[in-house]
């Protein structure tokens, strides 16, 4: 198994993410699923995804927060800093541990996690799984992956970034047939040039390893 990142930052990851979750829902009253998309579309999902020590074990939950909310020293700062995190850990808390610990077993960006596993639906697992062995957890959020999963990743960042096969062809100098075998799974992008795939994961946004099947 090839991990996002040494074991030894897992739990402290698991908690930051936890906790950051916990304020967003539970402090601010914000959307769970409104405010992780404002977290996967920024660096700090990105740097979390790859175990950037710094955001994976020197941040806490309410520094990482603040970082996705573009918080300075102003007042609503000063407000996150005097919160107290609770005891009893809310279904939100085990969303973002869950969360974590499935990212860190499959190596891959939560960019790419939720374009499979929407965070509303791991949020729904709460009951009855937070009471269960986190294994189990994790082989039912494979279950839904295998599930949801029809189409290539490269198809799916493809249409979520916006472009047709003949644009992405054209931005990146692959030839079109090339992108549409690689789609239909007729030819392994897995096999694919290291050059193809930087080019395509930088049209696309993403990281390299998020369009390996």
């Amino acid at each position: 198994m090839i991990c996002a990142y040494d074991r030894i930052y897992l739990e402290r990851a698991q908690k930051i993410m936890g906790n950051m979750l916990d304020i967003a829902v539970n402090e601010y009253g914000l959307v769970l699923k409104e405010f992780y998309a404002r977290f996967i579309s920024s660096r700090c999902s990105d740097d979390f995804s790859k175990g950037d020590t710094s955001t994976v074990a020197g941040k806490t939950g309410k520094e990482l927060f603040a970082d996705v909310m573009e918080f300075n020293k102003d007042k609503e700062y000063e407000r996150l800093r005097s919160i107290q995190l609770p005891m009893n850990k809310s279904p939100e808390y085990w969303t973002g541990w869950l969360l974590t610990y499935y990212q860190w077993t499959r190596g891959v960006s939560f960019r790419t996690i939720d374009i499979e596993i929407p965070i509303d639906r791991i949020l729904r697992m709460y009951n009855p799984y937070h009471e269960m062995d986190i294994t189990q957890a994790v082989d039912e959020l494979n279950r839904i992956r295998q599930q949801n999963r029809i189409e290539s990743y490269l198809k799916l960042y493809r249409k979520q970034r916006g472009y047709t096969q003949s644009e992405l062809s054209e931005a990146t100098g692959i030839p079109l047939k090339t992108i549409q075998q690689y789609e239909q799974r007729r030819k392994n992008i897995n096999k694919a040039s290291v050059d193809s795939i930087i080019v395509l994961s930088n049209i696309l946004k993403c990281s390299p390893i998020d369009l390996m099947e």
